[in-house]
């Protein structure tokens, strides 16, 4: 291993907010690639020469590239993943909105939509990464929502409810097809909430 980040380690132990900053830095780096290059074109030599480590640094932080890939997500996932909590605070004769109001507000902030488009073009292009993404939707958000739920189908009633509006994201904002692609975000709402609901606690 060479490079100025593995040499400091050999010459001492790096303390723990030295090692805590270089793994923020390559984890705002690894977002960066992913979301200009996409997974494919994203390699991890590629990640620790723009963060200015050398790779085998970021392979001793993260593991492999999916890993990386993982990490990075999952971070600009983290918005999403408060949903669970806007389908737990208040009556379930409401969450079909809550949650929908949630789902759009998150897309609808320029500051969370860039990465969050970055994973979806990444996750459609690549297996892997799909691969990825489903495991983090399953595990971090969907049997969040499903846990609230008193029904059971849970599960299968929550995926289909992230059906509609993942599908409704996708047309919206990265496809961007007319009229759905401009109209106001509360019409939009008022439409798809009753949807939801009916997802998530119809008969």
């Amino acid at each position: 291993m060479t490079g100025p980040e593995v040499t400091s380690r050999r010459r001492g132990r790096r303390t723990r907010t030295e090692s805590a900053g270089t793994r923020d830095r390559i984890l705002t780096v690894a977002r960066q690639e992913f979301s200009e290059r996409g997974y494919d074109k994203t390699s991890v030599r590629g990640i620790a020469k723009a963060a200015g480590v050398d790779s085998a640094l970021v392979h001793h932080y993260f593991g492999t590239k999916e890993q990386i890939f993982a990490a990075a997500i999952e971070v600009a996932f983290a918005p999403a993943l408060n949903a669970p909590e806007a389908v737990a605070d208040g009556p379930l004769d409401g969450v079909g909105e809550r949650l929908t109001r949630f789902i759009f507000g998150v897309w609808e902030n320029p500051a969370t939509r860039t990465p969050l488009l970055a994973i979806l073009r990444s996750a459609v292009n690549n297996e892997t990464a799909a691969t990825v993404f489903r495991r983090l939707i399953s595990s971090q958000l969907m049997r969040r929502v499903a846990a609230q739920l008193d029904a059971p189908d849970a599960e299968l009633r929550a995926e289909l409810a992230a059906a509609q509006l993942v599908g409704c994201a996708m047309m919206r904002y990265v496809i961007k097809l007319e009229p759905l692609a401009s109209a106001d975000v509360e019409q939009i709402i008022a439409r798809v909430a009753p949807v939801v609901q009916g997802h998530l606690t119809g008969r």
